[in-house]
């Protein structure tokens, strides 16, 4: 392994740029964990975090927020600049950044780069399966190109043991190529206990995009069998950007026996999910497939008892500590729900939660990611000769 006196490391940070939900939250909170003052970065490294839209600017505090940090920003607009990086593979970052060692993909296709070493993110392969799930660059470029891009890739990360055995059976990468870079488990979550005390109106949560692969008709379907059988039970909250594919699932959720029991918020601020989560007495995340699914690991991590699907990662994130169900079984989300409103059966569930959000951190995570950066400027090097 060739050795190097520093890495400069340029991540795209764009998704992160306006609403964090899922790879944006996993941009976020890894390149904060690298910048942190304990972080993995050597003293000689550099973090730089690419940003790029027409009229959406980072915070003014963000490179102070994430520490070692510095922020290059540029007014090109996201749609374009994706598809030129997409389609001409152009302009390389080095362009764009400045000089670097690695560039950092959030998703599974290249930053393009001049010389600089190539990671790409893996979160899940959905998008294989099921493209009449995904919309605009992830329907047109995604299938086309993931093939060959993580090919192409000096290292690859993945966010579950569930996307990496993906990644192997659907793309072909060998395991020595993954590194395995889990998210890891808030640190805000304290805060979210200690204010659970303060909450009056509880409340049954699931938050996460409103698209089709997050299966929101069966949990209603499920929800609307648990007020039948337990009148008294908490409203249901979907918290999430709502979809177009979304329209029939809005439209039912204010009619009929649902009426005035589901709240549609649509995308939540970071601070408004602390407070869902402080209100919530149970989460239920019944996904088709997940790469991940950070919302379990926060609510674990908050005290807040899960339910999830036998599906993709959900399995291994949840642990021992959840209730898992099949998707489609219906009565087994209503019964899931209806067991852990008893204190009885939500106690010790809460315990495992605990112990199981526990084995989740950012540190982990940057530390995943810093090495794979390392192992990919070291086969560059090596390729180039």
């Amino acid at each position: 392994m060739v050795a190097f006196s520093s890495v400069r490391i340029v991540v795209d940070y764009r998704p992160a740029l306006v609403e964090r939900t899922g790879v944006g939250e996993l941009v976020h909170e890894l390149a904060a964990a690298l910048g942190a003052p304990e972080g993995p970065l050597a003293p000689a490294d550099a973090l730089t975090l690419f940003t790029s839209s027409r009229r959406d600017r980072p915070s003014a505090g963000l490179a102070a927020a994430i520490g070692r940090a510095h922020v290059v920003d540029r007014r090109i607009p996201v749609r374009a600049l994706t598809w030129a990086w997409h389609h001409l593979e152009w302009p390389p970052i080095e362009r764009l950044a400045g000089a670097c060692d690695v560039a950092v993909s959030p998703t599974p296709l290249l930053v393009p780069t001049r010389r600089a070493a190539q990671v790409v993110t893996i979160n899940d392969l959905d998008f294989l399966a099921h493209p009449e799930r995904t919309h605009a660059e992830m329907r047109r470029d995604y299938p086309r190109l993931v093939h060959a891009h993580t090919a192409r890739a000096d290292a690859v990360l993945v966010i579950s043991e569930h996307t990496a055995r993906e990644a192997t059976r659907q793309l072909g990468l060998p395991a020595g190529r993954l590194h395995l870079c889990r998210p890891g488990a808030p640190v805000w979550a304290p805060e979210v206990i200690a204010a659970r005390a303060g909450v009056g109106d509880r409340i049954i949560l699931f938050l996460g995009t409103l698209e089709p692969r997050k299966n929101v008709g069966t949990l209603l379907d499920a929800y609307e069998r648990l007020v039948d059988r337990h009148p008294g039970a908490p409203r249901l909250v979907l918290a999430g950007r709502v979809t177009p594919a979304a329209a029939a699932w809005v439209e039912r959720a204010g009619r009929g026996r649902l009426t005035g029991r589901v709240d549609v918020r649509g995308y939540v601020s970071e601070a408004e999910r602390r407070r869902l989560l402080a209100a919530a007495v149970v989460l239920v995340l019944p996904s088709h497939d997940e790469g991940f699914g950070i919302p379990v690991l926060e609510a674990m991590a908050c005290e807040v008892p899960v339910v999830v699907s036998n599906r993709g990662a959900l399995p291994e994130v949840a642990g021992d500590a959840g209730a898992i169900v099949e998707p489609e079984d219906v009565e087994a989300m209503a019964d899931a729900m209806a067991r852990l409103l008893d204190p009885a059966a939500a106690v010790p569930a809460i315990a495992r939660g605990r112990v199981q959000a526990g084995r989740f951190t950012w540190a982990a995570a940057a530390r995943a990611a810093y090495g794979a950066c390392t192992a990919a400027v070291a086969t560059r090097a090596a390729r180039q000769g």
